[in-house]
């Protein structure tokens, strides 16, 4: 067998990732849950332990040592973030706990001052909830209209329904890069030329593209860009929201409170410059830090030869789930390299629990994830109340994919002997 370099990548960084070298249940663990949450490098749990052991101060605020190293190591993960998705300026780089607070940040901030009654907002079926529940609750606040684009024939993003969406009375699209549940690459860079073509403007999730795909917000030209820290290779509690400098500007802060000021009085105050104006409070400093890690992990692996690796893991992986008999995937199928579509399968065994088939998986040491992934109308759609999923990264390997593929069988045999 012919060793690749691309298929080197798992073996090259395994060692990084001290949680994959344990058993679960008596067996190696597999871990094949990426899409809900990625395990963190050593790198990245030492730039989070290194700031508390050494440089535990507030950032902004201080002339002590402390302070201004970790102010230095704090706004250097922005410029790092910054040249990840190449952006602009770091200015266009905003804190936020996760995705979720970065979607209600423009929901709130741009949304409720921006969109009036009859405008109208198109976003997507496959959304997750988070891009859906926001945009809801702005669009009873404000009177707007929410127009959802379908799928097309093939479990993905129907582009020719949604150019029919399209009007003078389209203010925003807000849509997914990759959908965690179908897999499905969506064509961001076409839907953000014909939203800009109408004068609406685009948000673009990047959730589930940030950490497998290299992005240029400039190339896609989208307004705003969300992602989390914690699906890419850093901790918890950490994501960003990218918005072009003169639409930050105009936005409203968000929160208020310290450090998103310039000068404070009784009667009125003054907002502080972007991207601190939305950032209020003390933030979240040593995951801001580790983000930056994580960003410098990736990048020093290079993007393009994680997605070149993980399609491949994507054709492994669909070459033996196709033959398995009962099993209904959800979303598009890749070709025979891996490409069109992400490194992820959403599925359902007839008349089998997507809960039972994870419970016993996991018996076996093997993490998947079942449920509705936060896409219930997408499973309603399906007529499914969920769906089991497995979900690839760069450090993850064929003989794991066989191995779960192996078990999946057995497992799907012993529920078929019962019934029967």
């Amino acid at each position: 067998m012919v060793i690749t370099q691309e298929r080197t990548l798992a073996a090259r960084v395994r060692a990084d990732f001290p949680i994959l070298d344990q058993e679960v249940n008596g067996n190696p663990l597999i871990y094949l849950d990426n899409a809900a949450t990625s395990q963190k490098p050593l790198v990245v749990l030492n730039s989070l332990l290194n700031y508390y052991q050494k440089d535990n101060a507030n950032v902004h605020r201080g002339a002590h040592t402390l302070s201004t190293r970790a102010t230095e190591a704090y706004e250097g993960a922005r410029d790092k973030v910054a040249q990840f998705i190449n952006a602009r300026s770091r200015q266009e780089i905003v804190y936020t706990r996760n995705a979720t607070e970065a979607i209600n940040l423009v929901a709130y901030s741009w949304g409720l001052n921006f969109l009036k009654e009859g405008d109208e907002i198109i976003t997507s079926v496959m959304e997750h909830h988070s891009n859906l529940v926001p945009w809801r609750m702005i669009a009873e606040k404000t009177g707007a209209i929410i127009k959802y684009v379908e799928l097309d024939e093939n479990e993905g993003f129907n582009l020719a329904q949604f150019k029919t969406l399209l009007s003078e009375k389209t203010k925003l699209v807000t849509v997914v890069h990759i959908s965690n549940t179908l897999g499905c690459i969506n064509p961001i860079e076409e839907i953000t030329k014909l939203a800009h073509q109408i004068g609406a403007k685009v948000l673009i999730d990047a959730c589930q593209s940030a950490p497998h795909y290299p992005l240029d917000v400039q190339a896609i030209d989208c307004d705003w860009l969300v992602a989390s820290g914690h699906k890419m290779c850093a901790p918890t509690g950490i994501g960003f929201l990218y918005g072009k400098e003169d639409l930050l500007e105009a936005m409203p802060p968000f929160f208020g409170g310290g450090e998103m000021i310039s000068e404070v009085f009784l009667d009125h105050f003054t907002v502080g410059e972007l991207p601190h104006k939305f950032e209020a409070g003390t933030p979240a400093i040593g995951e801001a830090i580790a983000l930056g890690a994580a960003v410098d992990y990736l990048t020093n692996l290079g993007m393009g030869n994680i997605h070149t690796y993980e399609m491949e893991l994507t054709a492994h992986l669909f070459k033996q789930l196709v033959e398995i008999p009962q099993l209904k995937i959800y979303g598009p199928k890749p070709d025979q390299k891996g490409q069109g579509r992400a490194a992820l399968a959403s599925f359902n065994v007839e008349n089998i629990h997507a809960s039972d088939l994870s419970t016993l998986l996991d018996h076996d040491g093997i993490a998947i994830r079942s449920g509705h992934h936060c896409t219930q109308p997408l499973h309603r759609l399906f007529n499914a109340s969920g769906s089991a999923r497995a979900s690839l990264s760069f450090y993850n390997t064929h003989a794991e994919i066989d191995r779960f593929i192996e078990v999946l069988i057995q497992t799907i045999d012993f529920f078929n002997g019962i019934a029967d």
